[in-house]
């Protein structure tokens, strides 16, 4: 296996977790995370995971978080100018890196988009997990210590009812059978709290529910020092 370099793609969800820990599985050096934040809201774009939430995860994986910063109303040429911000970025801090990871699945037209967005701007896509049989994953996921919580429904495909739960053997069997197990096709999101890449399990506070744009059920979460008690609900929007 090549094992030069790879800058990885972050979430703060499970299939970005477990890509990383698949690499290092596998002997891959990942030097660090890049993750696109909404200015404003400051949160993983799509996900809602807050950048403090993103940045504790960063810190328990032992790796330093690159953020690619957008605005609220962005459209793909905005998106690309800062990824290849945000790339060359990376490339002055590990000078030669030309490889970026992403954690997707099994959407072929996700990962076209993304090899040729990454060729244009010099690097190459990799995809660790990529044709994975995703029922068979979400087990071993969950059998590897993973622990994850759904942070975003889309709620034209699940019920909002899912939003806040635990990614656990009891989610999976619930599931409708038309709705992917690792939520491939955008079902939902989640947020992870722990699992084989993080050197100390975070410790997350659930804060409200909410839905945007007619459509996404929200699950707030924030970290929680040790030690610290509840700090109760400081929900910004997403």
């Amino acid at each position: 296996m090549d094992r030069r370099p790879v800058l990885l793609a972050w979430s703060g969800g499970k299939d970005a977790a477990w890509a990383l820990h698949a690499m290092r599985r596998d002997g891959v050096d990942v030097p660090g995370l890049l993750c696109t934040i909404t200015e404003g809201h400051e949160r993983a774009s799509m996900q809602g995971v807050r950048v403090d939430v993103l940045r504790a995860q960063a810190a328990a994986a032992g790796l330093p978080l690159l953020e690619s910063r957008i605005p609220q109303a962005c459209d793909n040429a905005c998106y690309e100018a800062a990824f290849a911000a945000a790339l060359d970025a990376a490339r002055t801090r590990w000078p030669g890196i030309d490889r970026i990871a992403f954690g997707d699945l099994l959407l072929a037209d996700i990962r076209a988009w993304r090899e040729a967005l990454c060729t244009r701007l010099g690097w190459t896509a990799t995809f660790p997990l990529f044709g994975c049989d995703t029922a068979a994953l979400a087990r071993d996921m969950i059998a590897g210590g993973l622990r994850a919580t759904l942070c975003c429904v889309d709620t034209r495909q699940l019920d909002a009812a899912f939003a806040g739960r635990d990614f656990d053997s009891a989610l999976l069997g619930t599931l409708p059978p038309d709705i992917d197990s690792c939520g491939e096709n955008g079902e939902f999101h989640t947020c992870v709290s722990d699992g084989p890449m993080f050197s100390t399990p975070l410790t997350l506070e659930r804060g409200d529910t909410v839905l945007r744009d007619d459509r996404f059920a929200y699950t707030d979460f924030l970290p929680v020092s040790p030690g610290a008690p509840p700090h109760g609900a400081r929900h910004g929007r997403r």
